[in-house]
């Protein structure tokens, strides 16, 4: 799942149906293991670092829980602060370079969080996490896009999206059986190996490639200005269980990154070479596939990351069996996501994504109607896991088909990034407003009304992707769309 084109995924005219399907050459395949490696690794860490908390809070004993916190804000902060900075860079410096570094600093900061002493030295290795996985994101996928042609680039980002779902799948078994055996630590130094071996091959099989057109430098006062308002913005988000939705530190926080957004955003109007060109957002599929992204996000994070502590907290289960029961929904998804790429390179993906936000929205309205404070692992958690695992199938990647379909190639790192930096704040919204949500509650009466609020949110934000994509999303690129910045 990891960030995530001209006319990318847009439906063949009948004309081009018939015409010869364009050979792929081995390269290509090459790019989508490569990339869909890297992309397998940083979800794997998502769902693993999570059941892991608990041992990495037994480990460092005299810091606080809003301390340890931060081992998941700083990564998230600076993964959202850096990616304008490093789609930029991947298109003017290459877009194999920019990959293949990331990942060996991705790697590093995974040693050096596996050998972490205490919890500052921890965090600090996040930092450096957050540095590679920013590079990568938005140059793998634009190593992936044009190493397909358009007609099956969303065959490819099924596929690579599959990864994710799978790493998902995995992620809570795989780390429940690492933490058990080896201890919180082997979930960092996982990474290093899969890192290694993609590296190795990358270096062997990808292909460079760079916007030409992009001039030697970039507005110097846009990359602190986005950098600072973007991780602002996270901070606010992430922080508002500790602070507070209304509070002063809230506010100002929010207020400081709102005006410093704005000035990148008056700056990258009239500046001659932007860090971002905002002449993207006039392209309608990219830009409403940003909203819709935006509700899938929120609604699937705040479902999924505050799910485990229910099960485990509220219904006893231990950390291995709610590894199996949240197994279901995932796999479903790596199975589902190759399926809807074929789906969306034959009919286009916008009925793909307005099907996945209504599979989300019953499997939320079978959470509130079967779920109770009784366990009932089949029709309470795996069948409503089951939609969500089809939604995210449907969604993932063709969100990133959707958003890529109409960009140049000359822009893919960029909007990449600038996709991807939706993403990320879209993650820390739906897991902040799902956090005050359920707050701390003191039995499992309590858990279970606080949990049904957040069912419902998440129902309306699955409700909000299908009608945006339904509604607003062009079944087919516009001439004037074409002509991009």
């Amino acid at each position: 799942m990891a960030a995530y084109g001209d006319a990318m995924t847009a439906s063949p005219t009948p004309a081009s149906a018939a015409a010869q399907p364009t050979p792929i050459p081995s390269r290509s395949w090459w790019t989508l293991g490569i990339t869909a490696i890297a992309g397998f690794m940083v979800s794997l860490e998502i769902t693993v670092i999570s059941l892991a908390f608990s041992d990495i809070q037994d480990s460092f004993g005299d810091t606080s829980r809003a301390t340890l916190s931060w081992i998941f804000t700083a990564y998230n902060i600076g993964i959202a602060a850096l990616l304008l900075l490093a789609g930029w860079a991947a298109d003017r410096y290459g877009r194999k370079r920019v990959f293949l570094i990331g990942l060996a600093v991705f790697s590093l900061g995974s040693l050096l969080s596996g050998l972490s002493i205490d919890a500052p030295t921890l965090i600090g290795a996040r930092v450096i996490q957050s540095i590679g996985g920013a590079m990568q994101f938005p140059a793998g996928l634009a190593l992936l896009l044009p190493a397909f042609p358009p007609e099956k680039r969303g065959m490819a980002v099924g596929i690579w999206g599959a990864t994710g779902a799978l790493a998902a799948a995995l992620g809570p078994p795989i780390g429940a059986f690492l933490i058990s055996a080896f201890g919180w630590r082997s979930v960092f130094l996982v990474n290093i190996p899969v890192a290694i071996l993609a590296i190795v091959l990358g270096s062997i099989h990808l292909e460079e490639s760079r916007a030409d057109d992009l001039p030697d430098r970039v507005d110097a006062l846009s990359v602190p200005l986005a950098s600072i308002g973007v991780g602002l913005l996270v901070l606010a988000i992430a922080q508002t269980e500790q602070w507070g939705i209304v509070s002063a530190y809230t506010l100002i926080t929010i207020a400081v990154a709102a005006a410093l957004l704005a000035v990148f955003a008056y700056r990258s109007r009239r500046h001659d070479a932007p860090l971002f060109h905002l002449d993207l957002l006039a392209i309608r599929s990219f830009s409403v596939s940003l909203v819709g992204t935006v509700c899938f996000c929120a609604a699937f994070f705040g479902w999924f990351v505050v799910l485990p502590s229910f099960i485990q907290d509220f219904w006893g289960l231990s950390i291995v069996k709610t590894g199996l029961v949240l197994i279901p929904g995932p796999a479903l998804a790596a199975v589902v996501s190759p399926l809807m790429g074929r789906v969306a390179d034959a009919r286009g993906v916008r009925m793909v994504l307005v099907l996945g936000g209504v599979s989300g929205a019953i499997g939320m309205t079978i959470h509130l109607l079967v779920t109770t404070v009784e366990p009932n692992l089949f029709f309470g958690m795996i069948v409503p896991g089951l939609f969500v695992g089809i939604a995210a199938g449907c969604s993932f990647a063709m969100l990133v088909a959707a958003t890529m379909r109409d960009i140049s190639p000359q822009r893919f790192g960029m909007a990449g990034a600038g996709r991807t930096t939706i993403f990320q704040l879209a993650i820390a919204l739906g897991i902040a407003v799902a956090a005050a949500i359920i707050g701390d509650p003191t039995d499992a009466d309590a858990a279970l009304s606080v949990y049904r609020i957040n069912w419902a949110v998440a129902l309306a934000f699955f409700l909000g992707q299908a009608a945006i994509f339904l509604l607003a999303y062009p079944p087919t690129p516009s001439t004037d769309e074409r002509q991009q910045p």
